[in-house]
């Protein structure tokens, strides 16, 4: 029996949304139709009509669909909570899989190629970033909340791994880090202010037009994987938020 595969995706981790909607069979989705805008603090007044375009355009109903992924975090708490939501009232009102994604694994998947080391990086304010260090497509680092100085400890310590693992490159040029996504040029000018930091510039490398929506993402790691049809879906699982909101800080009860 073929497996059809109408998979929704929806991508408000930032402040670029995105939605994508898969439609084929077997493990490939044979049209993708999407939508993205750069939504601000928009998501909630526009990820419903988005959604409702792309499946108009498309020719689905909703009994359609076969699943629905969002983005797991980190990112935007709000956008998060927005994305989570509706994803998972859609697969719970339609009997169909669901599944969050990580975020910097979405942003990361497009460079696995790379040849160096690839940092997903989002800006997490109060002058810190969310970001991890993959290599080869695989996440080598924990996910970090960290300032650029913590951040850049990590890079280099990537990097002079990296070097003693191919010491055929080390008499050429450095093994390069690739900062990607909607806040790495934020990230980038924040290293190369620091020349103290220890990452040249032989070392470090932007990536160009990394502000964009990650929902088509999203759709390729699902037929990579197979996630929306390992084991059963959790309901009741929330996103990875990292640190905590600023209501959980400030109205936290006082220690005693």
């Amino acid at each position: 029996m073929s497996l059809f595969h109408n998979l929704l995706a929806i991508d408000t981790a930032t402040a670029v949304l995105s939605v994508a909607l898969g439609v084929g069979k077997d493990t490939q989705c044979h049209d993708t139709w999407y939508f993205e805008a750069d939504a601000g603090l928009r998501h909630s007044e526009l990820l419903m009509d988005s959604i409702d375009m792309l499946m108009k355009k498309a020719g689905l109903k909703p009994e359609e669909l076969s699943g629905v992924l969002c983005m797991g975090g980190p990112g935007s708490f709000t956008g998060l909570r927005i994305g989570f939501s509706l994803a998972k009232g859609l697969a719970l009102s339609l009997g169909i899989p669901f599944a969050p994604i990580p975020t910097l694994d979405c942003m990361a998947h497009p460079f696995s190629a790379w040849p160096g080391i690839v940092v997903p990086v989002i800006d997490a304010r109060k002058n810190a970033f969310f970001c991890a260090l993959y290599q080869d497509g695989k996440q080598i680092s924990p996910i970090m909340d960290a300032p650029f100085d913590i951040i850049a400890a990590e890079i280099a310590g990537a990097i002079s791994a990296a070097l003693c693992e191919q010491p055929e490159t080390a008499n050429s040029n450095r093994i390069p880090a690739l900062l990607v996504g909607p806040d790495a040029d934020k990230l980038y000018h924040a290293l190369m202010r620091e020349p103290s930091l220890e990452l040249s510039v032989a070392g470090l490398r932007l990536g160009k037009g990394m502000c964009r929506g990650n929902a088509r993402t999203l759709l390729e790691i699902a037929a990579e994987t197979q996630i929306l049809y390992k084991g059963k879906p959790d309901y009741n699982c929330g996103p990875e938020y990292i640190r905590k909101s600023d209501a959980e800080i400030n109205f936290a009860p006082s220690s005693i």
